[in-house]
């Protein structure tokens, strides 16, 4: 992940979960990060509330199930009342999923999945996306300061596909493609560029850094709220006009073709730029099976994820926009987008879905 420089101090976490287990195990993810301190945990949002009082954090985990007040509750006032910055932190069973969506409504800035032992390489994933999830919340709706992180060993799309080869794309198809990648903030971003959608729009296929349990709920709400049909990618699924395609969490997606037609393979690997589903796969599969016919954006988050991948694209041929800095919750993707030379042109979020509809058209 990229930064430009560590914060001055070490951003202040206050945990917030009714488990006394939890609360330990999320300490001490947190804890290993220099970025990051534990000012105080809390067993449920009242005495969150007091914690508060006695000294103010930069960003919030917040479990959705605790005594005397639930989580969603202590969201809505925190946010009318004190806005900080909120992340979810749930198992994530399915019958909470429609209220953690309700959660990034209401103001969280990030979901993610409490830790769980395991398999090790699985809580060592887990525990990179709380810390990450965390600091990119801590950034959230200020001007953007970038944290330094431990130096990790950083996988590019190399591990995933071959970079394009000089060989080009198909020249003229019967259909063009969006490929959409978003982080941090992108949940709510993605739902104003698809909800802007025309039911004729190009096949849409979109990348948002989220767990694999809540893409396919994220998909279904976002189903409900939009003209086009939303769903989450399954291996094999075609590319059709007026649908979009939700890349599944946990596992990478890449654009296929058969002769004129796409589709969508579904395909397990390693972190690629720290994330799984990453964007920069998904957008050099774009570049490589695509070319000129796609539109690629890159939308709010913390990181590079997609950067390299959408100049990829653009070196392709494809055309290429960004969410601009003034509309993003954290301008990061983006910036290392155009620092990369991959954004051909920055837009606020409300003009992104016709932007992207008339270059498909063109």
């Amino acid at each position: 992940m990229a930064f430009d420089r560590p914060p001055a101090k070490p951003y202040k976490v206050l945990i917030v979960d009714d488990s006394a287990v939890v609360r330990q195990t999320m300490q001490t993810i947190l804890s290993e990060d220099p970025d990051l301190e534990v000012i105080a945990t809390a067993p449920d949002p009242v005495a969150a509330a007091e914690r508060i009082k006695r000294r103010l954090p930069d960003v919030i985990t917040l479990d959705v199930e605790m005594p005397r007040m639930d989580g969603i509750t202590f969201l809505r006032k925190l946010m009318a009342q004190k806005p900080i910055p909120v992340v979810m932190c749930s198992s994530l069973v399915s019958e909470q999923s429609e209220t953690l969506m309700q959660a990034l409504e209401a103001g969280a800035v990030d979901v993610v999945c409490k830790p769980e032992l395991g398999v090790r390489e699985f809580f060592e994933e887990s525990c990179e996306r709380i810390r990450t999830a965390v600091k990119a919340a801590a950034q959230a709706r200020l001007k953007p300061r970038q944290p330094m992180m431990k130096v990790e060993k950083k996988l590019t799309a190399d591990a995933m596909l071959a970079p394009p080869g000089a060989r080009a794309a198909m020249a003229r198809t019967t259909e063009k493609i969006l490929a959409i990648g978003a982080s941090t903030g992108g949940t709510e971003a993605l739902r104003a560029v698809l909800e802007a959608m025309p039911l004729d729009s190009p096949p849409i296929i979109v990348v948002q850094h989220m767990p694999g349990t809540f893409t396919g709920a994220f998909a279904e709400r976002l189903d409900g709220l939009c003209a086009i049909t939303v769903k989450e990618a399954r291996d094999g699924d075609r590319m059709l006009r007026g649908h979009a395609l939700i890349a599944p969490g946990n596992l990478h997606t890449l654009l296929t073709r058969s002769g004129a037609n796409y589709g969508v393979e579904i395909r397990d690997g390693p972190l690629v730029s720290r994330h799984k589903p990453s964007v920069d796969v998904l957008f050099r599969s774009v570049a490589r099976v695509a070319g000129k016919n796609a539109v690629g954006v890159i939308m709010t988050g913390m990181g590079d994820d997609g950067a390299r991948g959408l100049r990829e694209m653009r070196d392709a041929g494809a055309r290429t926009l960004g969410q601009n800095e003034a509309t993003c919750v954290v301008y990061g993707m983006p910036k290392e987008a155009m620092k990369a030379g991959g954004v051909e042109k920055e837009l606020p979020l409300d003009q992104i879905a016709q932007a992207a509809v008339r270059l498909a058209n063109a």
